[in-house]
């Protein structure tokens, strides 16, 4: 049997890897972040830590391994919880991936492997931070952001949202910000990734259409598209 101090040690450890992956994901909004993230971390910590030493005593013949393997499948049904499918596009992916990444991170520490925790935990944080930009620079002509102008209603975002969609575009990030003392009080940023054939001209005009638009053009472009 290892001592308090280890194990309190490895859930720790466990915690702290899965809280800097969380971070990341808390960062650009994902369904799970931060405290999702440290708990599954720390929970495959603690199941693995059970399957090896919380039988002891009763006897031979048990597999430490069965309990971890449990946790492995399992823990799909919460990554599942976190992928949503948006007309053609399926979003949530990358964060389900990282629940199942933090699942086996906490089944290493919890098993003492820490090189292994270690590693996987700077490689998952490289690959979500580091290549994510990569990602942005190599793709960055399909990434385009629409500055709308109009008056605050209920429902306004989600016939925005509907119009994109039937062109082919895919929502990757949506900010807002709203002005009290204005007739047109809410200024909304659209960062789309635009598909290969897009009528750019097409969609504005149909969201111009929309009750309450007042201004809609490119970010970076100072010209309006009518």
């Amino acid at each position: 049997m290892i001592s308090n101090g280890e194990i309190i040690f490895r859930l720790i450890l466990s915690s702290i890897l899965g809280g800097l992956v969380g971070l990341e994901r808390e960062s650009n909004n994902r369904p799970a972040g931060f405290r999702t993230h440290i708990l599954v971390t720390t929970g495959s910590a603690l199941v693995m830590l059970v399957s090896m030493y919380g039988f002891e005593g009763l006897g031979s013949g048990g597999d430490p391994a069965r309990l971890a393997a449990q946790v492995v499948s399992g823990i799909g049904f919460l990554g599942a919880g976190t992928i949503l499918r948006q007309g053609n596009s399926v979003h949530g992916l990358t964060t389900a991936a990282s629940l199942w990444v933090c699942a086996c991170i906490g089944l290493a520490i919890g098993n003492g492997y820490y090189v292994g925790g270690l590693v996987t935990g700077a490689i998952v944080l490289f690959s979500l931070v580091s290549l994510g930009l990569f990602e942005k620079n190599i793709f960055k002509s399909k990434y385009k952001t629409i500055h709308i102008i109009c008056k605050e209603r209920p429902g306004l975002v989600g016939e925005i949202g509907t119009l994109v969609g039937k062109y082919c575009a895919t929502i990757k990030h949506m900010q807002m910000c709203t002005e009290e003392d204005c007739d047109c009080n809410l200024h909304l940023d659209v960062t789309i990734k635009i598909p290969t054939h897009f009528e750019a001209k097409e969609l504005f005009e149909s969201i111009e259409k929309i009750e309450g638009i007042k201004e809609v053009r490119w970010e970076d472009r100072e010209e309006m598209i009518r």
